[in-house]
């Protein structure tokens, strides 16, 4: 095939597809950070929002046909969804359409990822699509989903799986696959205890990401079946992949890096750790996860703020970032942060030492604090000369400490009453 013809090959089947971002989830291993947030609200990177990165992959990859499942607690997904993804032109066919928990065809709200499909099927039967791409609405990665939809027509799969792999502990989070070599998914296991390795490649195990492609019509009826399943968890993972592994063609999806071949990026930032983890690891000279790239750009609501800025020079009153990113709007006034991120709109007054941390938006940092591993929560006032992040013992009798040792830090535990949702 030429290079021509499959980059129309390709589009074609973009175009014939329908994407449904599942963003409904509590996100509970968060902990604060979704006490008034879904985890796809979550901010991250600097100004973006984990949702953000599902909705790029798809715009990128030619895909502008999007619904997006909202259940819990998602005002601020919905506000954020609505003001930065309303671009997108409806005449041509194109949209963005936010699906909250409605009860259209059960009396129940969505009661698992298969659920919460089905219980929008005749919106799903109205766009008429080929092929239905259903994501998970909170995982950090960019992925061109065009190969993937290529792969599965080509295999004559009627659903594909995009995996990668993990080592058997980090996989005891996932649904674990067995596959021929052919790749045909030949047993799944939903977070098992003891997970099996590729055969041949002991200490690897390949995991589902979450990312799968339907044949429509295939959809429709497992979807339908399984709800008819009285004893069913109504789940993709648990439920329909195992039901139909035998009698179907499930194929499996490596999810590669185009350049180098390698395995493509993606994290599942769930938890305290993990989220501090993927924010600082951005601040590095070259991080696995670029940022910067103008060929493949994260798209989000972009607030219009003044630049960053950095007063005062003089010893011991030094406003300065090092090793760091700083977004807009943010004062860093004769202060020194170090290895951090700093989200929108940040104070930091004078003489503050702020290092190794994740400060969202609306923070502000009074004079003479010092700041280290730790996450601040959005909206929070730090009082003067506090410290955090020195003494694990007094931190964990205000604030939650991580395994990892992060301080997550909230309005809340501060004594501070900002019930916000965004």
């Amino acid at each position: 095939m030429k290079p021509l013809q499959s980059l129309r090959y390709v589009s074609r089947l973009t175009r014939d597809t329908l994407a449904l971002i599942l963003a409904g989830g509590r996100g509970s291993r968060l902990r604060h950070l979704t006490m008034w947030r879904a985890k796809p609200a979550v901010p991250f990177g600097g100004k973006f929002r984990v949702i953000d990165f599902p909705l790029s992959n798809c715009i990128n990859s030619g895909i502008r046909r999007i619904g997006v499942l909202t259940q819990y607690k998602a005002h601020s997904l919905i506000q954020h969804v609505q003001k930065g993804w309303g671009f997108l032109r409806g005449e041509f066919g194109e949209f963005v359409e936010l699906l909250p928990a409605q009860q259209r065809v059960e009396t129940s709200w969505y009661l698992g990822t298969a659920d919460a499909v089905f219980q929008n099927i005749d919106i799903i039967r109205n766009h008429n699509p080929h092929y239905v791409l259903i994501l998970a609405g909170d995982h950090i990665y960019k992925m061109d989903y065009g190969p993937m939809l290529a792969h599965h027509v080509e295999t004559n799969a009627d659903m594909t799986v995009g995996c990668i792999e993990v080592d058997p502990e980090s996989a005891k989070a996932f649904g674990v696959m067995t596959v021929d070599p052919e790749n045909r998914v030949i047993e799944f296991n939903e977070k098992p205890e003891a997970p099996k390795s590729i055969p041949g490649r002991p200490g690897v195990v390949l995991a589902s990401m979450g990312i799968y492609v339907f044949n429509t019509e295939f959809l429709y009826e497992q979807l339908i079946r399984d709800a008819d399943t009285r004893d069913s968890g109504h789940d993709f993972g648990r439920d329909i992949i195992p039901r139909i592994i035998k009698s179907y063609r499930v194929m499996a999806y490596a999810f590669r890096d185009p350049e180098t071949g390698r395995q493509g990026y993606w994290r599942d930032v769930g938890t305290v750790d993990a989220y501090w983890q993927a924010n600082i690891e951005l601040v590095e000279v070259t991080p696995e996860l670029n940022m910067y790239d103008k060929h493949w750009p994260i798209w989000t609501y972009q607030e219009q703020l003044p630049s960053a800025k950095f007063v005062f020079d003089e010893d011991g009153r030094r406003g300065m970032a090092v090793g760091s990113m700083v977004s807009g709007g943010c004062i860093i006034s004769g202060s020194l942060v170090r290895h951090s991120l700093l989200f929108s709109n940040v104070r930091v007054e004078s003489f503050c030492r702020i290092e190794d941390s994740v400060i969202l938006p609306d923070v502000e940092i009074a004079q003479h604090c010092q700041l280290k591993k730790v996450v601040i929560e959005r909206g929070c006032h730090i009082p003067e000369g506090t410290v955090i992040g020195e003494d694990h013992q007094a931190d964990g009798k205000r604030f939650f400490v991580s395994p990892r040792g992060v301080v997550l830090v909230t309005p809340e535990m501060l004594g501070q009453e900002l019930h916000h949702s965004r």
